[in-house]
């Protein structure tokens, strides 16, 4: 197993779980606007260069809250998202990256884009997160496919929230891997292809990703270690 939170280890074709927190564990996604602006930014970044210079939170905000740079350099055919879930006060993400300093180019456009739109929204200053990303190589399957399941039962952690609404949940990317949304910049083959199929097909379908996910029987936390959040 990986140790905890230690150097980065960054390789070409190495999947990472990548995560933060707000600093002092304060909220940094207030409402759906918030989740939306950070969701459309990973979007712009792993998406070809749009036709239009028109900026790319005009759609979601109704302003030009902040200028992404650079629109002329997206990293779509660098980084992968496989999978990842957005909480109230931390995010989670699963990335495979191409090249070598993939994930470092996303994450640095990714956190600089949020906070600028977060400070400006908010009339704040100052650091949102809680220092630099956690980034933790995942090299074995058994833990990609476990860390994809404890990413997407995250909100169980929420109050009040208990299995169907956890798995409902609008701000991650489980009903992307059964296919009931649709976005091209979101890869779940990358997990998937180890499934017969996304969906459970009977009662208890173990060959699903989807009894994977619901019906597993050991908490995927115990399972992948260092490899999940502090």
């Amino acid at each position: 197993m990986p140790s905890r939170n230690t150097v980065k280890i960054y390789v070409e074709g190495g999947y990472y779980h990548v995560y933060n927190r707000g600093v002092d564990k304060r909220t940094i996604f207030e409402d759906d606007l918030d989740y939306k602006v950070f969701l459309h930014l990973v979007k712009t970044l792993l998406s070809p260069v749009p036709p239009s210079p028109k900026h790319p939170l005009t759609e979601v905000t109704g302003f030009n809250p902040v200028r992404l740079r650079p629109l002329t350099d997206t990293l779509y055919k660098e980084v992968d998202l496989v999978s990842f879930c957005l909480m109230p006060n931390h995010f989670h993400l699963l990335i495979r990256q191409s090249t070598i300093n993939g994930l470092t180019k996303f994450m640095k456009r990714l956190a600089t884009s949020y906070v600028m739109y977060f400070n400006k929204r908010n009339e704040r200053t100052g650091h949102l997160f809680q220092g630099i990303y956690k980034a933790i190589n995942v090299d074995a399957d058994v833990y990609l496919l476990h860390l994809s399941r404890y990413i997407h039962l995250n909100p169980l952690d929420l109050t009040g929230m208990n299995l169907v609404k956890c798995l409902n949940y609008p701000y991650s990317s489980f009903l992307y891997f059964l296919g009931k949304k649709k976005a091209p910049w979101i890869k779940p083959n990358n997990v998937l292809e180890h499934f017969k199929s996304a969906r459970r097909l009977v009662l208890r379908d173990y060959f699903s990703y989807q009894s994977f996910v619901e019906d597993y029987k050991l908490d995927a936390k115990e399972i992948i270690g260092a490899l999940a959040i502090e």
